[in-house]
């Protein structure tokens, strides 16, 4: 099923238009002087890690893929264009029959990545090359960073499960990109109907405060909600007061109560009282799920705690305080002519400020320890050598304007659980820090 038959607004007829008019304006000067088929290699790359963070994921790879199939310029986008002279009429006509036709290598979605690392390549013509880079990057920047929280907060909760619940605390359609990138990150569920919806993910969903104020006693609340759902629903107990909830809780649902959330309060505190509650109770299968505004901190301070399941929704929308990578799409070599024969010539930016980059066209490798532990993040250009040639990072994702590489969510989401098991141990500690292995260019 197409979602766009249903009018729900998380699919759209072309991504032609998710981009930056400087990209068409490039495009249209480049046509004019001749130089739009020279043979181009971009990279998107981060020079720098967020502060505190000791490792990077890459998420979002799948959207990117779906984002290049539909970048088409239909006469409704040209007409617009045609309309606010953006660009002339024979840039129009070549963007009328628009088709990335090139090839684009990168990092296997939820793999991590380190400073420098070259996480995506696009090779082709400049044409075709310079107008992905916005649409790739809005994509890149944000579901890297919310899958680099939700793989921090899954570190912290241990193994517990956690709820993605924050649809209600940014865009709407980010809320479904953001469901999938903490699903890759390392997320149970979510409460987001479209994300389940359109990639598959687990929903989960019960009741909130307004359905307990809406009756008149806490009790038939409690009632209607076993009656329509059953013995093994949450039922939220902080409404009122914490323990006389868990008490009417236990009595209309009985020992087989499925769980009880928590969603105020000194939750550490609370969680040990209601814990002690239910035990006498006789309700010892019942779980303890706990929200209120945690992120990877207020997870970690409740380790201890007899918590079964965490909710998260702002933090993680927001990428628990860093909502971007700071990614950044370069051209790094190109050739003089179309030709393919011509050789590339590596090119980059020098500058002062730290916005330097390294020409030329990448690969990389992890270099691993005796003991199978990740020790370095090697990149350089020209031949591989022979020790990292079985660690080299790229695969390809698109050939000659194909793509090659799709595969299943839950696939990626086990990618980056070896991932970043493979890093070593200080990379899941919370105390601010560099990155978790060195970049070294050869």
């Amino acid at each position: 099923m197409n979602t766009a038959d249903l009018g729900l607004p998380v699919d759209v007829p072309s991504t032609a238009l998710f981009t930056d008019q400087y990209e068409l304006t490039m495009l249209r000067a480049a046509l004019a002087a001749g130089t739009a088929e020279r043979r181009s290699v971009f990279e998107v790359f981060t020079r720098r890690l967020p502060e505190g963070r000791r490792y990077g994921v890459v998420a979002g790879t799948g959207r990117v893929l779906d984002a290049v199939e539909n970048f088409r310029f239909d006469a409704d986008v040209l007409g617009f264009l045609r309309e606010r002279g953006i660009v002339d009429e024979p840039t129009l006509e070549w963007l009328a029959g628009y088709r990335f036709g090139g090839d684009i290598w990168g990092y296997p979605e939820g793999e991590v990545y380190f400073p420098g690392s070259p996480v995506l390549r696009v090779e082709g013509s400049f044409a075709e090359c310079v107008l992905l880079e916005t649409v790739i990057l809005s994509i890149l920047n944000h579901d890297s960073a919310i899958a680099a929280a939700a793989s921090r907060m899954a570190s912290a909760a241990g193994g517990r499960p956690l709820i993605e619940m924050g649809a209600r605390r940014t865009h709407e359609l980010a809320a479904v990109a953001a469901a999938r990138a903490a699903y890759v990150g390392g997320f149970t569920t979510t409460s987001d109907l479209a994300a389940g919806f359109r990639y598959g993910i687990p929903t989960v969903g019960t009741s909130a405060h307004a359905f307990t104020l809406l009756h008149d006693h806490e009790r038939d609340a409690f009632q209607a909600q076993v009656d329509s759902l059953g013995r093994g629903t949450t039922l939220l107990v902080d409404t009122y007061d914490v323990a006389e909830a868990v008490r009417t809780a236990v009595e209309v649902a009985g020992p087989e109560l499925g769980a009880v959330r928590i969603d105020s309060g000194d939750l550490l505190l609370v969680a040990h009282r209601v814990r002690e509650q239910l035990d006498e109770l006789g309700a010892t299968g019942t779980k303890i799920v706990v929200t209120s505004d945690l992120d990877e901190y207020a997870i970690a301070s409740l380790a201890a705690a007899p918590v079964d399941a965490y909710g998260v929704g702002t933090q993680l929308v927001t990428g628990s305080g860093h909502p971007t990578c700071s990614m950044v799409y370069k051209l790094v070599a190109r050739a003089e002519s179309a030709d393919p024969k011509d050789p590339l010539v590596a090119v980059a930016k020098k500058s002062s400020g730290g916005k330097t980059s390294i020409g030329g066209r990448k690969w990389a490798a992890r270099r691993l320890d005796e003991h199978g532990v990740a020790e370095a993040e090697v990149i350089g250009v020209g031949p591989v050598p022979a020790g990292l040639a079985d660690r080299q990072l790229l695969v390809e994702l698109v050939k000659g304007g194909r793509v090659v590489a799709r595969e299943p969510l839950d696939v990626v989401r086990e990618r980056h659980s070896a991932a970043r098991g493979n890093l070593p141990l200080s990379a899941t500690q919370l105390s601010r820090g560099e990155a978790v292995i060195p970049t070294e260019y050869v």
